[in-house]
């Protein structure tokens, strides 16, 4: 491959704007829309159903939106961070079967990612049957547990939906196919939402209706993937079903495992605070209250998360271009649009904190928690809008493994103990826990900036431009074994 191929094949090979910052500003904001709008579509829409599968049940029973926070907070997302973390490993061996032209792989990959993950979650199956005795063991009032063991059946169909969405969205983004996401995302929630107020509101089915609009524009995504992938807009990357994805298992069961690990501990924070939620004094109004405020935050850092993944690229892309100054420019460009973003949402949440509530509940007691978090969530909505785009910066830098440890220690050893003793030891409660929860994600921001500050950019670039090298040696030296043997032959 020629330099120009190799300077195009990245993003963001426009010819920058040397005119005015605004120019330089509008060129590099183009750039990250480009990779961060699709991302952020498809993320918002997809947790989006949940959220308003939630407001719809809070709407039906105190009890029951309690019963569906637990479940879907700590049980899904058990799930989720198990099926998200090993199918990660779909993305890592697609992306480097897509990069050595190796297309044929990609479709193997996948089909051996989707025996992985099937086994994977049927063994998760017993979880969601027992859900109830579960969190009876671990000491949640009986009439929550019930009610949550109840709607845990209902979300098995979703854990199998995880298999194949999440695996088949790693196979398309590997190509650059992203765009596609986004849109079956986005049909996927307008359809939940219609089916909702017709099974809820219209037909008055309640809980199995909520559960049933659920299930169906879930799978509506993921059959439009199929169709999709099967239709011949992956004819390169996809070549039917063959037993060879049945071979060599164990190298993606080992690399799925070590993903899943470090996954789960960062997405299970949150569960383990709503579990801790569950034995406050009056349980049930603090699950719901603690769970609308998770979701609406939730729901936030969807949008931030699409950011991420823009920083992630763009200094990946520009670390491959060798200018480190570019590097620096994005992150700040990429880190001014999400700040500006959060501070909307910081604003909107300080301005109508009590009326949120009243979108997922009718009961009084409930909104009126929600009403006493609303400082805290407006806070953790801009926390939000820095935290994952340091992430992606770091990723981007092929830092993974620092991220990770940053995570848990902020996490687990500053955010989740210091939640335990403001709200038993100092008697704060629900706003302990979530204080807590602040001070942890705060940390982890402190700690990411500062990496970032420290970071040698040149330094990087160096690395960047070593691995390429070896990447284009080998591949050269490859080639030309194989026209050597080619000669041989003839």
């Amino acid at each position: 491959m020629s330099d120009d191929r190799m300077e195009n094949s990245l993003l963001g090979t426009e010819a920058e704007d040397k005119s005015s910052l605004t120019g330089k500003v509008w060129a590099e904001s183009k750039k990250i829309w480009r990779v961060t709008f699709p991302a952020m579509l498809a993320r918002v829409a997809t947790y989006g159903v949940f959220v308003v599968t939630q407001a719809f049940i809070g709407h039906i029973s105190d009890t029951e939106l309690a019963g569906y926070a637990l479940i879907q907070i700590i049980g899904l997302r058990f799930a989720n961070g198990i099926l998200l973390g090993m199918s990660s490993a779909t993305e890592t061996l697609c992306g480097q079967a897509f990069g050595a032209e190796q297309y044929h792989m990609l479709g193997i990959y996948l089909q051996r990612s989707w025996i992985i993950n099937l086994v994977t979650a049927t063994i998760l199956v017993p979880v969601f049957v027992y859900t109830s005795s579960i969190f009876k063991l671990l000491g949640i009032e009986d009439e929550i547990a019930e009610a949550a063991g109840y709607i845990a059946l209902w979300f098995i169909p979703i854990i199998y939906y995880y298999v194949f969405f999440f695996t088949i969205q790693m196979f398309l983004q590997s190509q650059l196919k992203n765009t596609i996401i986004g849109w079956l995302s986005a049909i996927s929630f307008a359809i939940h939402v219609l089916l909702s107020w017709l099974f809820v509101y219209v037909l008055d089915w309640g809980i199995p209706g909520a559960m049933s609009a659920l299930i169906i524009s879930n799978w509506l995504a993921v059959i439009g993937e199929f169709v999709y992938m099967f239709g011949g807009w992956c004819e390169s990357t996809w070549k039917g079903f063959t037993w060879a994805a049945f071979t060599d298992l164990w190298p993606v069961i080992k690399l799925s495992m070590s993903s899943g690990i470090m996954l789960c501990l960062e997405l299970w924070y949150t569960s383990v605070l709503v579990l801790l939620a569950g034995y406050m004094t009056n349980a049930t109004v603090a699950i719901s209250a603690f769970s609308i405020c998770l979701n609406i935050s939730g729901w936030e850092i969807m949008i931030c998360l699409g950011f991420l993944t823009g920083a992630s690229v763009r200094v990946s892309n520009e670390l491959g271009r060798g200018n480190a100054k570019a590097v620096v420019f994005a992150i700040k460009v990429i880190l001014g649009t999400s700040i500006s973003i959060g501070v909307v949402f910081w604003i909107l949440c300080l301005v109508f904190g009590r009326q949120i509530a009243y979108i997922f509940t009718s009961e009084e007691d409930v909104a009126e928690e929600v009403s006493s978090l609303s400082v805290l969530l407006a806070f953790s909505i801009l926390l939000n809008s820095v935290q994952p785009v340091l992430s992606g910066v770091a990723v981007g830098a092929g830092t993974q493994s620092v991220v990770a440890y940053v995570n848990l220690g902020s996490y687990y050893v500053i955010g989740v103990p210091l939640g335990i003793v403001l709200a038993y030891v100092a008697k704060l409660e629900i706003q302990g826990i979530w204080i807590g929860m602040l001070i942890g994600v705060a940390t982890q921001s402190a700690v990411l900036s500062f990496i970032i500050y420290r970071m040698d950019w040149d330094k990087q670039v160096n690395k960047a431009t070593e691995k390429l090298h070896r990447w284009f040696l080998k591949r050269s030296e490859d080639n030309g074994e194989s026209s050597t043997s080619e000669q041989l032959n003839g």
